[in-house]
């Protein structure tokens, strides 16, 4: 928030307050604390309520409760409003893989839910290079300063609105009805017993796994690159912004290559065993080129598996539970980015970037074999009964 020097101490604007750092971290920190406490209400939830009107109520939340963060200057007031719209935005992403489920049928799905996760890439990417241009023309509109807490507050709004549009084409979708029973049982203990049966927690480990795995290493790519090689600001936005382009691109060739491996977990283990590779290479690599190139191929392999893997782990539950076995994966890949991070700052004083991507490769090795030793056999059995059933 916008301060100014006033008798060499910083004083903040009339009607504004100073924001420290430790109240950012928190602020940061609230909307994923937030979804992961009220992750698997948030499932069973959706269940319950049908997954297009959870989207649009979990959007319309998460709407409102930014442009409340954004326009107010209580702290107390920002901290509700973050709490809010980690709760919105839970129900909308959980919500969001099963109704792409009922919406599609078995030979569109793998490519739905790639496109799905590559053109979200891609828009980041687009988002991210307007972005910075927001500031500068309306600094220029508004007469004030670029960098100035009137112009942030504009550029945050806009972004909050040009969010809030994808509500329009979710209303307009009509959502295939549900074929059995309508009458849905209230809340119980069976609805969590379920979501710890062996089947959900085979699904699930993997994305443990990847999840800790990731969680040690990903957050400071760009902290490794500028220790390491010395490289510019400039040259990492630039490396970052190229692998956004080239893993959204990526995505949308997953579909194809599980068709030509014959099912999703082989192509899920192929892409990510492949890109195990590529993270060594991008560790160990003494020149930045070298490294920076297996960045971009490390993250393309390993991203295009996602969407494969989450189609796959839907099509084993059934319409009705798959909100809150949804929210059990996420529950997992939270519970590994909660401790990950603190532990990978504690190696890095001590012992720097080399046994961090030694520690990623082993688990993400880890998480490859589960897959492979949970569903491998599991889609084979699949295939040859659906070409039983063609015959």
């Amino acid at each position: 928030w916008h301060t100014v020097k006033r008798n060499g101490r910083q004083a903040a604007l009339p009607g504004q307050f100073h924001v420290h750092r430790d109240f950012l971290g928190l602020l940061n920190s609230i909307p994923s604390g937030a979804a992961l406490l009220v992750g698997i209400p948030m499932g069973l939830l959706s269940d319950r309520m049908g997954r297009r009107r959870a989207m649009l109520i979990g959007m319309t939340i998460s709407t409102l409760a930014l442009i409340g963060q954004v326009t107010l200057n209580s702290p107390t007031a920002m901290v509700i409003f973050g709490a809010l719209a980690g709760i919105g935005n839970s129900l909308y992403f959980l919500s969001l893989a099963p109704f792409m489920m009922r919406a599609s049928s078995e030979k569109e799905r793998t490519l739905l839910f790639s496109l799905n996760f590559g053109l979200m890439t891609l828009a980041g990417f687009a988002g991210n290079l307007l972005a910075g241009q927001l500031p500068g023309w309306f600094g220029g509109w508004l007469n004030v300063a670029a960098n100035s807490a009137q112009v942030y507050g504009a550029v945050l709004l806009v972004s909050i609105f040009g969010g809030a549009l994808m509500l329009i084409p979710v209303y307009l979708i009509r959502e295939m009805r549900w074929p059995g029973p309508t009458d849905r049982p209230k809340f119980s203990l069976a609805d969590l017993k379920q979501l710890a049966e062996p089947r959900v927690l085979r699904l699930s480990a993997p994305n443990f796994v990847i999840g800790f795995g990731a969680a040690l290493l990903i957050p400071y790519q760009n902290l490794f690159f500028r220790t390491k090689f010395g490289v510019s600001d400039s040259t990492l936005g630039g490396l970052f912004a190229l692998g956004a382009v080239v893993t959204g691109l990526a995505t949308v060739i997953g579909p194809k290559l599980a068709e030509r491996l014959g099912g999703k977990i082989r192509a899920v283990v192929f892409t990510q065993a492949s890109s195990l590779f590529f993270l060594l290479t991008m560790g160990f690599a003494p020149f930045f080129p070298v490294a920076g190139f297996a960045f971009l191929l490390r993250g393309a392999l390993m991203n295009m598996a996602s969407p494969l893997y989450q189609a796959f782990a839907m099509e084993q539950i059934d319409d009705q539970r798959r909100g809150a076995v949804n929210s059990v994966f996420q529950l997992m890949w939270e519970v590994g980015w909660t401790v990950g991070p603190y532990l990978s700052g504690l190696v890095q004083v001590r012992y720097g970037f080399s046994p961090l991507f030694l520690f990623t490769g082993t688990l993400y090795a880890l998480a490859f074999w589960l897959t492979w030793a949970f569903h491998g056999k599991t889609e084979a059995l699949r295939a040859d009964a659906s070409t039983v059933a063609a015959a």
